[in-house]
């Protein structure tokens, strides 16, 4: 299978409960759920903590594989924010993060993989705004999987992320990938993780 070929899925966990979460995989055939968040836990939703998620799904025959380390939201490495806030130019850049996209295009050669992070919405989360771009430059088919199970092509969501930012999808001076960076770019200032302190500690 090659890269253009090759299909990647995102999801994410929400406040689903957890045997609904795993239908929407085996709804879609997902065979390896791919876990990037940086802290594989959620106060909220226990449910999703790393121990309890990885052996749910693998009793029901999905794979877990933790990559937050690599692709997370919100590194280690100090170099990749700026005024305390994390640059995903930068963040693209190292290499750890770019090992973590080999592995998963790697992995999705033979594997239906799912990335996961929390965020309901794809546009408010790093696995569509960072993640899934990286993917999509690779020639990855990339698709967000809604909350209500529908897939929606990557290309449709930048499509819905140019209209969340007031941007058109082409002019006579701008490409449609000049406008969906700039689109890109502002909602990676409304999103992008600030620290790796849990915001309850206050």
């Amino acid at each position: 299978m090659t890269e253009t070929e090759t299909r990647v899925l995102t999801v994410g966990h929400s406040n689903h409960p957890l045997e609904t979460f795993v239908s929407l995989l085996r709804q879609h055939g997902v065979t390896t759920l791919v876990d990037v968040r940086s802290a594989p836990y959620s106060r909220f939703n226990p449910q999703f903590n790393r121990k309890s998620l990885d052996a749910a799904v693998q009793a029901h025959g999905i794979a877990y594989l933790f990559l937050g380390h690599a692709l997370g939201g919100r590194p280690d490495d100090r170099s990749c924010y700026e005024n305390g806030r994390v640059r995903y130019d930068r963040l693209a850049r190292t290499p750890l993060y770019r090992e973590g996209i080999d592995r998963v295009v790697e992995t999705a050669g033979v594997e239906r993989l799912a990335l996961m992070c929390a965020e309901k919405e794809p546009l408010d989360c790093h696995r569509t705004l960072l993640v899934g771009r990286s993917l999509a430059e690779r020639g990855v088919a990339v698709a967000h999987m809604l909350a209500d199970g529908a897939l929606e092509t990557h290309d449709d969501t930048m499509d819905r992320l140019l209209g969340s930012v007031g941007l058109p999808g082409g002019d006579l001076l701008h490409s449609r990938e000049e406008l969906i960076a700039e689109a890109l770019a502002l909602k990676e200032e409304r999103i992008a993780r600030t620290n790796r302190t849990p915001r309850a500690r206050r």
